[in-house]
């Protein structure tokens, strides 16, 4: 009798251990799955989604389709699913960024590393049909300011320093395509893509 009481007491400390860790993780994958949707409408950030529709306006904008490099250009942009992106200054907010990156980084494969003048630039991608493509890429970047020498740029009339930057990108992404990308967004540190091929 007495055994079955005890299986019963280790049954339910068990369970009360693995729902206890359920809660300590749930904050953890809370942040690791909303940092755009909580930033969105901060005003301490320029944040930008660009949805699939839009993107295939963007293929079919005055692009030659009769050039092989151009059709191989627009049918990435056509894979894209999401594009969203958060500019900030605010160090607080690009020290939660950089937290959230860390967690995030742990399911993806870090491509490159780039440190240059006190900037910082990652990719960070997940695996995609083969080499050359990916399902997802994420671009961060931090401490732009000190690259730029405390100039920073204008946005929407004002000029506004930049501190950090962190892209996504979902789809079937051509990682040989995603350079062109990256240099036409202005998207820093898309140059180094170019150098990785």
């Amino acid at each position: 009798m007495k055994t079955i009481i005890n299986l019963k007491k280790e049954k339910m400390n068990k369970k009360v251990i693995v729902f206890i860790l359920a809660l300590m993780l749930l904050p953890l994958t809370g942040m690791a799955q909303n940092i755009f949707d909580k930033y969105n409408d901060n005003s301490d950030v320029t944040y930008v989604s660009i949805k699939p529709k839009m993107f295939q306006m963007i293929a079919k904008a005055g692009i030659d389709t009769s050039d092989p490099e151009a059709r191989a250009f627009m049918d990435m942009i056509k894979s894209i699913t999401s594009f969203k992106t958060i500019v900030t200054d605010k160090k607080e907010i690009s020290v939660d960024i950089q937290k959230w990156v860390k967690s995030r980084s742990s399911s993806l494969e870090e491509l490159m590393e780039v440190k240059d003048d006190g900037t910082e630039v990652k990719f960070y991608v997940k695996e995609g049909k083969d080499a050359d493509h990916v399902k997802e890429l994420l671009i961060f970047v931090n401490g732009i300011d000190k690259a730029m020498k405390g100039k920073g740029v204008e946005i929407n009339g004002e000029n506004r320093k930049i501190e950090t930057v962190v892209v996504s990108l979902t789809g079937d992404i051509d990682l040989n395509e995603i350079s062109k990308l990256t240099e036409k967004m202005n998207i820093p540190g898309g140059k180094h893509l170019e150098k990785k091929k």
